[in-house]
């Protein structure tokens, strides 16, 4: 609101700024960026609390090795880069990451776990640790808790609620409409997820009482800054309301008191909605093809009668809202199929008419909405305005008319008609022609709309046939279109069944270029498409001469993002299929041009393999494709031919996942069980001293890893892991000597390093005299991912573990579906 005394209030309660830093550690060298925020997002995984979450925001990462940084007039430097705070705002938001996705299984998952937040908030702590040097620290960044957003449910579907405390003292429960007043521990306590205690089932005996996972936690928290608390929650008056908002507000009091009103009375009124010819005329081709009329459709006239009073009252608000004379009107009823259609089925008698309108409405199974609505069409006279209303005989039915033009692609209601059941199809032809205006003579195809659900049903008639026999009824729907006796390449729906087939099943897709996603093709197909359809269609969009070339990949619809397996060639029936992800559909499909046809791709294997050095260092990485019946041996053939100077090595290919070996493969093993979608493919030469290994010599797995408590089963690895030769009788002295050198760390720096003998995750720190190979002969060994020699250190490049979920659209935001 520019120009205001509000203008920048938004800012000024809710921004702060972060300071991006990236210093050099050997060159006086510094680059800063400052950045704006309105809320925080912080990490609930692996942190037991805010403050773990706010330690981890501003933890630093190490630039070093192939991830230095490039600083101007220095070239490529080692560097430590980080966040800090700036300055806090008066209002501060924290959005908890409790969703997260999850991509082995291909899918989002909420976070669970049990995270713990304060009632106050000291952002001060420990010497200001989270600010810049040269924020101001006069203003205190010490907070105090006042709403608590929560999410109930699972990642599929859930319900938010809020607990707010506007007095700073007395909670407050805001559930939809419902206000509550709840206890300290409820809004709170109750919040922080994990396990809870269920007091109703404490145990019996010695057993512990039931413990439950809650799936209701905090999902965004709400602090207001102590030295703001008055300035930001201070009364506000009538005055202070601008003129046009305490109009607004006025008029949006007196609708929600008629609204109560009307509420109360409801058990009082029917409301009648009234389908005149002009509503179908008007909504038929347009807003709907199927059937005659959506009653949802606001320009529907909607009348208020008493349940007591007579019919006559309907009759006189019509005339009233419409204009139409009581003598001119007479009304029926409509009534719901078996097969999912809603059409005018019979006549209100004069009798009826005499009647209250609960007793017409109470002897009739039509249907109603919650506020007790009927139905109703209004026949009016055709042939003139001003004229009678028909008389109609026992055999007489109203037959509805829609006319489809072939060239034009376009569907109309023209009318309507009274016929005898013993007339034939043919004797319809003459007003039909009228109603379109044709020449009376004029050939015509003539079909009945028998449904649309769950398939389109639009059966042709027999000319000669009797209304009887074709077994009509009142409210049916005959569809005519001139006869087309020459085929015209310019129509593509020749007919009326298939042009409501293709408005059935019409689907716009965004085809969008895997490479580069701001690339998007938008095509109008069909959801009945097949496979070749589908790319038919794009590479003729594209200008491909081979559509096998296409390579389609369905929209994750949790992440935003591609699914990680592409779809196979000629792998699903039809459009439909490709555009559903785990119930939620989507309009959206990537597309990749590949150098060789998709169905000849797929007859190979192809694996993407980064090789690295004896120092487990990446060097590069190579895409192989192979036939889906080769070996490893073929594999680690291939790569020798490209990788330089390894034409004799012996080289080997391992799985790693989470940072740990879990297998290496045989020669002889078939690549097409290999899947490289989740798991790294790591390939390296066999070092010289593995291959002169002693009988009494043991091979090992050696990995990376921090821990918060020393001892603790809480790690974390990180890193690339490798395999070590550990020597009869060699003490860890000679150990470390060995991996340091391997690793090529100076000695300063391993200093700092623990090893440690590492099983089912639990590490057993070693001392220097201890013989290493003596802790890898115990028999209750669960697999060398889980027991292996483990080297303890700060990991100076912690965003890297997540960089693989990130790419999976980690930590994307959720639809919730209620």
């Amino acid at each position: 609101m520019k120009g205001t005394r509000v203008e920048n209030t938004i800012q000024h309660l809710f921004e702060g700024h972060v300071v991006n830093y990236i210093e050099c550690i050997d060159v006086d060298y510094q680059s800063t960026r400052k950045e704006s925020f309105m809320d925080l997002q912080l990490d609930v995984k692996g942190c037991k609390n805010v403050y773990d979450s706010f330690d981890k925001y501003v933890e630093v990462e190490t630039l070093e090795g192939d991830n230095k940084y490039r600083a101007e007039g220095h070239g490529l430097q080692d560097a430590k880069k980080g966040v800090l705070f700036k300055e806090f705002p008066p209002v501060l938001q924290l959005q908890l990451k409790r969703f997260e996705y999850d991509f082995v299984h291909d899918m989002m998952v909420k976070v669970n776990e049990r995270y713990e937040f304060p009632d106050k908030l000291d952002l001060d702590r420990e010497g200001f640790k989270y600010m810049t040097k040269d924020s101001d620290k006069s203003i205190k960044s010490q907070y105090t808790l006042y709403s608590v957003l929560v999410h109930s449910g699972g990642v599929h579907g859930g319900h938010y609620y809020a607990f707010i405390r506007p007095d700073g003292k007395q909670w407050l429960k805001f559930d939809d409409e419902k206000v509550t007043k709840v206890s300290q521990s409820v809004a709170v306590d109750e919040q922080f997820g994990g396990d809870g205690t269920d007091n109703t089932n404490p145990g019996f005996g010695n057993n512990m009482p039931l413990k439950m996972a809650r799936f209701s936690n905090a999902y965004m928290l709400v602090y207001i800054r102590d030295s703001d608390r008055d300035h930001i929650l201070c009364d506000v008056t009538k005055e202070d309301i601008a003129k046009h908002l305490r109009e607004r507000l006025d008029k949006e009091q007196e609708e929600k008191e008629r609204r109560k009103k009307e509420k109360q009375e409801a058990h009082l009124y029917t409301y009648v909605k009234i389908a005149t010819d002009k509503d179908m005329a008007g909504q038929i081709g347009q807003q709907t093809h199927f059937d005659l009329v959506d009653f949802e459709n606001p320009d529907i006239t909607k009348l208020r009668v008493p349940k007591q009073a007579h019919f006559s009252e309907v009759k006189a608000q019509v005339e009233n809202a419409l204009g139409i004379p009581a003598r001119q009107q007479r009304f029926w009823m409509w009534a719901a199929r078996e097969n999912a259609t809603y059409r005018p089925s019979r006549l209100i008698t004069p009798e009826e008419e005499d009647s209250r309108l609960n007793e017409i409405k109470e002897g009739e199974p039509v249907r109603f909405d919650g506020k007790n609505t009927l139905n109703l069409f209004l026949e009016t006279p055709t042939k003139s305005p001003q004229g009678d209303l028909p008389a109609l005989g026992s055999s007489d039915i109203m037959l509805f008319f829609k006319l489809y033009d072939a060239e034009k692609q376009s569907l109309t209601y023209v009318g309507r008609t009274f016929a005898q059941m013993s007339s034939k199809v043919r004797d319809l032809f003459p007003h039909m022609c009228q109603l379109a205006g044709y020449s009376l003579d004029e050939e015509l195809s003539v079909f009945e709309e028998v449904k649309n659900e769950p398939t389109v049903m639009c059966d042709p008639l027999v000319r000669h046939d009797s209304l009887h026999k074709c077994q009509l009824e009142n409210g049916d729907i005959i569809c005519f279109q001139k006869d087309l006796a020459e085929p015209n390449p310019a129509v593509k729906y020749r007919l009326v069944p298939d042009y409501l087939n293709y408005i059935k099943n019409r689907q716009v897709v965004r085809f969008t270029k895997s490479e580069n996603r701001d690339e998007v093709i938008q095509l109008e197909l069909s959801k009945l498409n097949s496979y070749n359809e589908v790319t038919e269609a794009l590479a003729a969009k594209l200008d491909l001469d081979d559509p096998a070339k296409i390579r389609l990949t369905a929209h994750n619809t949790y992440s935003n993002a591609p699914r990680p397996t592409p779809i196979k060639y000629q792998s699903v029936d039809k459009l439909s299929e490709m555009l559903v992800h785990y119930n939620q559909v989507t309009d959206i499909l990537y597309y990749e041009i590949l150098d060789i046809p998709l169905y000849e791709l797929e007859r190979l294997k192809s694996l993407k393999i980064a090789f690295h050095n004896d120092k487990t260092e990446e060097v590069d990485t190579y895409t192989l494709r192979l036939p889906k019946d080769s070996k490893v041996e073929e594999v680690l053939q291939e790569l020798r031919r490209r990788i330089p100077n390894a034409g004799s090595e012996q080289l080997r290919l391992m799985e790693v996942f989470y940072h740990k070996i879990y297998k290496t493969y045989d020669e002889n093993d078939k690549i097409d069980s290999i899947n490289d979608q989740y798991w790294t493919l790591r390939a390296e030469a066999v070092s010289e001293e593995e291959r002169n290994m002693s009988p009494n010599d043991r091979l090992v797995h050696v990995y990376h890893f921090t821990s918060r408590d020393s001892g603790s089963s809480n790690m974390t690895n990180f890193g690339n892991p490798f395999f070590f030769v550990l020597h009869e009788g060699e003490t860890l002295v000679q150990v470390r000597e060995r991996i340091r050198a391997k690793l090529n760390v100076s000695e300063e720096e391993f200093a700092k390093w623990k090893v440690a003998f590492c099983s089912v995750s639990r590490p057993e720190y070693l001392k220097d005299d201890d013989i290493v190979i003596s802790r890898f002969m115990r028999r209750d060994s669960y697999g060398p991912w889980e027991h292996y020699l483990g080297l303890e250190h700060e990991d100076k490049n912690p965003k890297a573990r997540s960089n693989h979920q990130k790419s999976y659209g980690y930590d994307k935001p959720i639809k919730i579906y209620s």
